[in-house]
């Protein structure tokens, strides 16, 4: 499972070491250029060795990774975070989230008065009052 000689595709080596919940996505991640090995863009089948640096962007958040130790295959998340070494910057707290507003379960349609609110709050004319531009 685990090996410290060759090379491994990095999108192989970024599923096998639990960075992306599938293959496919890291693939994916990195045909639209979110995946850099050693600061150039990696297509899907680039070779990865101990000690290079990637930097991947998904699910909103960028890792920054250094390999440490090969994975060929899938590996457990305790012996996949013991193949690189994490140089991440931490996740946002989730207060700088921004909350995207919800209707109660249940309510139906917005009405169109409740529309024209929502469009005021997000134009940030939520003070003035309705029929004023």
């Amino acid at each position: 499972m685990a090996s410290d000689e060759g090379t491994v595709r990095v999108d192989v080596w970024i599923w096998s070491a639990r960075l992306t919940k599938t293959r496919s996505a890291a693939a994916s991640a990195a045909r639209a250029g979110h995946v850099r090995v050693n600061g150039d863009r990696a297509k899907p089948a680039q070779a990865v060795r101990p000690g290079d640096e990637i930097r991947l962007r998904y699910a909103g958040r960028e890792r920054i990774v250094i390999v440490s130790r090969l994975l060929r295959k899938r590996v457990g998340a305790p012996v996949a975070a013991e193949a690189y070494v994490d140089k991440s910057p931490p996740p946002p707290p989730r207060e700088a989230v921004a909350e995207v507003p919800r209707r109660d379960r249940g309510t139906g349609r917005p009405t169109k008065r409740d529309r024209r609110e929502l469009e005021r709050l997000r134009e940030g004319r939520a003070g003035q009052p309705p029929g004023t531009l």
